[in-house]
């Protein structure tokens, strides 16, 4: 069962069984797929950098854009479509790769042997879970349709109501993996602090 993480020395430190990181690894896995461009990245970091600049996705990919792509990549400009579409087309790609390099760094970081289902992480490892952790929620939260305080109240209640028959309501589930990943995050910013 997994443990808060708590500070020891330079290093964070938490339980999580197998089962536990293998939920944290495969949310971390889907987000950073939705988030890697169709074509990928060519893996020559000159070479990305000057292929995404100046080139923003078409403007029918955005109109039919995943809602959870459009919450991780928001725009950059609410009130004006056309700044808007220069933000993106200038900086898209490289938060894509940006985002995309932080999930692979916490994905690696929950790859790494563990003695007694005790994970350890360094400054690095850490800050990138956390961030990756706040990416995954972004995506949960989108699909639950958590918009206001009201919606995670009513949540609550549902995954509260249907105690021991949570699982049996994909929505449900995925209702206590938001949870999950809230705690661990909130315990990582906490030790990190």
């Amino acid at each position: 069962m997994a443990t808060a993480f708590k500070r020891k020395g330079s290093r964070v430190v938490a339980r999580l069984d197998r089962n536990e990181r293998a939920i944290m690894r495969e949310l971390l896995d889907q987000t950073r797929e939705l988030l890697t461009p169709s074509g990928g990245f060519g893996g020559d970091p000159v070479e990305d950098l000057f292929s995404g600049i100046g080139q923003g996705p078409d403007p029918d990919e955005l109109a039919q854009r995943d809602p959870v792509l459009a919450r991780l990549l928001p725009d950059g400009h609410r009130g004006d479509k056309d700044v808007a579409a220069e933000f993106r087309a200038l900086t898209e790609h490289s938060l894509r790769q940006r985002k995309v390099a932080t999930l692979t760094t916490a994905i690696e970081a929950l790859d790494q042997p563990v003695t007694r289902d005790k994970l350890e992480l360094d400054q690095g490892q850490a800050q990138a879970l956390l961030i990756g952790l706040a990416d995954v929620r972004l995506a949960l939260g989108e699909r639950l349709r958590l918009r206001t305080d009201e919606d995670s109240d009513r949540l609550q209640q549902e995954i509260a109501n249907a105690a021991g028959d949570a699982a049996e309501d994909p929505r449900l589930v995925v209702g206590l993996y938001y949870d999950f990943l809230t705690w661990m995050q909130e315990s990582l910013a906490g030790a990190l602090l």
